[in-house]
């Protein structure tokens, strides 16, 4: 992979968990859940590990395209995820930032200096409660294979959902104990859940990632960018958004990250609408022209069409 952005010369600053300590002079963040990455200090302030770790997921301008490549644990052998290498390799030459796995994946595949989420949550669909994630691998394992976050799914609305909010409660004050970043998939899901985007319960699920000490929050688009902007709003650390369902079109698709990024958002976590594209070098590429380079739904539909390069689309 070709990663263009620089290391972000003199920008310093310090968490504690999901706290950061303010010191010096504050700097204009551009999305609006940012206060983790507000200021900027002098050469002489150390920084924690867990900064430097959520540097290698975020670039320059603060947002990130991660590549979710979990589903397999879920939903047994995927189509697009049948070659681990091969996917990683593509999404690695679309200059992706970060991919999203479980272990086994992690200590088989090289990583192709791609940041590395390792996720922790798992159940499969054949289950009696698929809903009910379980953890399956643990913080010091994600260390021990040098991951730059974790990740936990928590289904909010379902049945146990106490059970998920006990045990991530828990791996939040370990990953704050080792710092490194948790990420919190966070989806209103469950008997009593009529919409996954519907509003109310959307930004109740971000809401309370963020409030149990997420360091990014990843849930659903809610159809929207007024909406979706609230969402944003109420979350005082990165929100990026879920891919969902493959989409009925690429147009589809990008529109709904070109929105989501106009509402605030820090970036996408986008699957299937990527491994499953006939091209998924080309689709990461066009994802994260929208996401780095400000490029419009349209603009990023012409790299699928054409092969048009990331920084043409940008000009």
């Amino acid at each position: 992979m070709v990663r263009k952005d620089s290391p972000m010369k003199g920008v310093k600053y310090i968490a504690l968990g999901h706290n950061v300590s303010e010191a010096g002079q504050a700097a204009q963040y551009s999305t609006r859940n940012s206060s983790w990455l507000k200021n900027t200090f002098s050469d002489g302030i150390m920084e924690t590990g867990k900064t430097r770790r959520l540097r290698r997921i975020f670039r320059d301008d603060h947002k990130t395209v991660i590549i979710p490549m979990d589903h397999s644990v879920s939903a047994g052998p995927t189509h697009g995820l049948e070659d681990m290498a091969r996917i990683v390799g593509d999404v690695s030459q679309g200059e992706a930032d970060a991919i999203l796995v479980h272990a086994g994946i992690a200590k088989t595949v090289d990583m192709n200096r791609l940041g590395l989420i390792l996720h922790l949550s798992g159940a499969t669909r054949l289950s009696a409660d698929p809903h009910w994630k379980t953890q399956v691998s643990t913080v010091k394992e994600a260390l021990r294979l040098g991951a730059d976050a974790v990740s936990v799914h928590i289904n909010v609305g379902s049945q146990r959902e106490q059970d998920m909010l006990d045990r991530f409660s828990r791996i939040i004050e370990e990953c704050d104990d080792f710092g490194l970043p948790a990420l919190a998939m966070m989806y209103p899901r469950g008997p009593g859940i009529q919409s996954e985007g519907d509003y109310k319960v959307v930004s109740h699920a971000a809401r309370l990632g963020f409030e149990i000490g997420a360091d990014i929050v990843q849930t659903n688009y809610t159809g929207d960018i007024e909406s979706f902007r609230n969402v944003v709003g109420t979350v005082k650390v990165p929100v990026v958004i879920a891919g969902g369902p493959k989409a009925s079109s690429d147009n589809d698709a990008l529109q709904m990250i070109s929105d989501s990024i106009k509402a605030g958002a820090a970036g996408v976590s986008i699957g299937r609408n990527v491994f499953q594209h006939h091209d998924p070098t080309r689709m990461t590429r066009a994802l994260v022209d929208i996401v780095h380079h400000g490029a419009s739904a349209s603009q990023a539909l012409a790299i699928l069409a054409e092969g048009t390069a990331p920084s043409m689309a940008a000009t």
